[in-house]
């Protein structure tokens, strides 16, 4: 599986983008997927996920602000950041989630930046 992400790029606080990761090769694998992000100075962290099915859930920090959508037709996943802070700026990274058994093996994009200035 391999993941590419776009949509990146300078905004101002109070501004938007929306993030977008294509997946290819062997998608059919793929059960959830989702966003990361990694700030300078700072551990990767976990921005939000959606299932195959739908369901999405973004971490505390962005809820309200930030949605999660999928479209498993282009084997797409989206990222709409609404009212971005400066503290949102960071690389996001997008991943799909293959399930094996008990565990998962995790497909990670490049990453894209998003920086917001104040």
């Amino acid at each position: 599986v391999q993941l590419q992400a776009s949509g990146g790029g300078l905004v101002e606080a109070g501004g938007s983008l929306t993030l977008s990761c294509v997946a290819s090769g062997s998608t059919s694998i793929i059960n959830a997927m989702g966003w990361s992000r990694q700030a300078p100075g700072k551990e990767r962290e976990l921005v939000g996920s959606i299932s195959r099915g739908g369901n999405a859930s973004v971490r505390d920090s962005v809820k309200g602000r930030f949605t999660i959508s999928r479209d498993n037709a282009k084997n797409t996943v989206y990222l709409q950041m609404n009212s971005l802070k400066p503290e949102d700026t960071a690389v996001y990274y997008c991943h799909a989630h293959d399930p094996l058994g008990t565990s998962t093996r995790i497909y990670w994009g490049q990453g894209t930046q998003v920086t917001v200035s104040s």
